[in-house]
């Protein structure tokens, strides 16, 4: 990193290495890069660890909007600060620091105000495939590279005992299903039930658990059911076994990224009850509702959850490790990125895999 540090002392863009797309159908392969210079309140990072999310697998093939090419995906990053601007006060060069979905806001609307920066009222600008408007438009790179610049308003703080691979996905597994059960205001008792089982479903089932719920699953199959009742499960119900289901639910949590039938599950929900979505299906096949599936399902509410703010995000962080709450994760190399997308869509994948980012070679 010697060279972006005599490139951050000259006030010159950062250069940076990592692995893109550069086309909805095209593999991964090696990019040269560089990034916005370190301003005044900026921190860089190495980043030593980055999450492969399923959200990066729906952007890189273009499936919920035309991508934004050569694409570098990864919103799941944890890394080492190594230079910070003039005015930062948040953090020193040496301490460890996670950046999740969103690198800014326009920091001035309500949204923003209220530390709700996911739902600026302007557009958060994403940490990849989307345009900075802080930064002249130019297209944001992610997480699969060797660093990141960032402004310290949008990264959180990493204690240094911290498993940074197991640190990385929570920054966005990890907050996009705390959030909503949060905000659902779970506690001892309530009934969840947890929609999909992969990477966002395990992460959910733990954080209800250990809110004191009892906590059921659904899942495309039963392949898992093990692991779930070892997490401490009640149930595992096959998602065709919706009909038999006798159980009515406080909140439902869907993570499925695929295709199904949102009123099947309204169904399950007690009379007052919540559910949340999080898992958004590619656009030609996401699932409606209708009039009449809202109102024979009365008195039941429905809302999408979209990550968390920043003060949020860090409550998650700290939570998360005050309990030992860590996603299931397997470190991969560079070169394994395009198997374990295959693996993720294929229903291959028990775990959140993790990149290692030490194995990318500038």
């Amino acid at each position: 990193m010697q060279k972006q540090l005599e490139e951050v002392k000259n006030k010159a863009r950062i250069s940076a290495t990592g692995f893109a797309v550069d086309s909805k159908s095209s593999k991964f392969k090696i990019f040269n890069f560089t990034r916005h210079a370190l301003g005044e309140r900026d921190i860089l990072i190495e980043i030593l660890y980055a999450g492969i999310c399923h959200s990066d697998i729906h952007s890189a093939r273009s499936e919920w909007h035309e991508g934004i090419y050569p694409m570098v995906p990864g919103h799941e990053i944890a890394g080492k600060v190594i230079a910070v601007g003039e005015k930062v006060k948040k953090f020193k060069v040496g301490d460890y620091a996670g950046v999740g979905c969103m690198v800014n806001s326009c920091g001035e609307c309500e949204a923003c105000k209220i530390s709700n920066e996911q739902y600026c009222e302007k557009g958060m600008v994403a940490t990849y495939d989307c345009l900075d408007y802080h930064h002249n438009n130019e297209p944001t790179y992610g997480g699969y590279s060797n660093n990141i610049v960032v402004s310290e308003d949008f990264a959180v703080t990493v204690p240094k005992d911290a498993p940074l691979e197991k640190v990385a996905p929570l920054l966005c597994a990890g907050i996009t299903t705390y959030a909503p059960l949060k905000f659902s205001k779970v506690k001892s008792g309530d009934k969840v039930a947890v929609a999909g089982f992969g990477g966002l479903g395990m992460m959910a089932v733990k954080y209800a658990i250990k809110m004191g719920a009892e906590v059921y699953v659904f899942a495309r199959n039963k392949n898992k059911e093990k692991e779930a009742l070892q997490m401490g499960v009640t149930k595992l119900y096959d998602t065709t076994d919706t009909a038999v289901v006798k159980e009515r639910f406080d909140m439902i949590l869907s993570t499925i990224p695929t295709p199904y039938d949102i009123t099947q599950y309204l169904k399950l929900l007690k009379l007052g009850g919540e559910m949340g979505i999080v898992g958004l299906p590619p656009t030609e096949v996401e699932p409606k509702i209708g009039t009449a599936g809202l109102i024979f399902n009365a008195h039941k509410k429905v809302y999408g959850s979209l990550i968390g703010g920043m003060k949020e995000t860090q409550e998650m962080l700290d939570f998360s490790l005050q309990n030992k709450i860590y996603p299931e994760t397997e470190l991969i190399t560079v070169n394994q990125i395009d198997e374990a997308y295959d693996n993720l869509t294929s229903g291959k994948a028990k775990f959140r895999y993790v990149i290692d980012m030490k194995s990318l070679k500038e």
